[in-house]
């Protein structure tokens, strides 16, 4: 039972509560290394073995592929030129030049379109779904990447930034059409242990037969009050907009943080990429 009381412990630290669990599951010291895991942000001065990198990817490309399409790529950026051409392109996130290592993770619809040239076919589901496909293959290796990198004694940062700048990101790294960036991930050996970030409670996105918002208002200001309490906000964002709050939590930095345009030409650049959004 030792190791189910950790399990719960855990879950209940990050969503407020815990299943109703009574039994140990197989693999229950995995479970709860899984929950229990942080975004790294800080690393020891070590570099990561470029073999382990390779063969972390290879366990991430090895997830799960909407009909075996297989429509992601890794790139691993090793060149310290290439690593500063990079940072300077979102240089709030030192993560790209500073991490021990640092990889994009890329969805690439260009390969199944090939295909089609090559046995001169017309590629007849030329519409969004492609797009989402391969969106979702990217994030799904992503993922896996995470938590193999997790499971060697890594630590991790993913960078979403990099789509502020997806259409410099995308020269630099020689992205032709239909393959874009969806996340950059700093990887490094963790300096410290990291801070578990609480989140929404199961009862907001745990669903049983149908979507249910009931009570969600109260729900996400208790969520608020829980993540305040163990990993309140250094700062507030645009108080020259919206003044000091009092009762600074989650849902007023979300809603501070997207009171801003993010991203407004991204739609515009897959478009470029080939990609129709119809």
């Amino acid at each position: 039972m030792v190791l189910l009381d950790r399990l719960l412990e855990i879950l209940r630290a990050r969503f407020g509560s815990a299943p109703a669990l009574q039994a140990t599951p197989e693999g229950a010291e995995t479970l709860a290394a899984m929950a229990n895991r942080r975004v790294m942000r800080r690393y020891a001065d070590k570099p990561v073995d470029p073999a382990l990198l390779e063969t972390l990817c290879a366990v991430a490309l090895a997830a799960p592929s909407k009909s075996d399409l297989q429509q992601a790529d890794i790139i691993i950026i090793s060149g310290q030129e290439q690593r500063e051409k990079l940072h300077a392109l979102i240089p709030d996130n030192p993560w790209a030049r500073e991490a021990p290592a640092f990889l994009v993770f890329c969805a690439n619809n260009r390969r199944h379109r090939l295909m089609f040239e090559w046995r001169q076919q017309a590629f007849v589901n030329d519409h969004l779904d492609p797009l989402f496909n391969a969106s979702v293959d990217a994030g799904i290796v992503l993922a896996t990447f995470i938590a193999a990198a997790d499971r060697v004694g890594l630590g991790t940062c993913p960078v979403s930034a990099i789509r502020n700048r997806a259409a410099e990101v995308s020269e630099l790294l020689g992205l032709p059409d239909h393959v874009f960036p969806v996340a950059g991930l700093g990887v490094g050996w963790p300096s410290f242990a990291g801070v578990l970030s609480p989140r929404l409670g199961l009862d907001v996105t745990v669903h049983h037969d149908r979507y249910d918002e009931s009570g969600l208002q109260d729900k996400i200001a208790d969520y608020d009050t829980r993540r305040a309490a163990v990993q309140p906000y250094a700062t507030q964002r645009y108080t020259e907009r919206f003044g000091q709050a009092e009762a600074y939590g989650w849902s007023e930095d979300k809603v501070r943080q997207y009171s801003v345009p993010e991203r407004a030409e991204f739609g515009a650049f897959i478009r470029k990429k080939g990609f129709k959004a119809d």
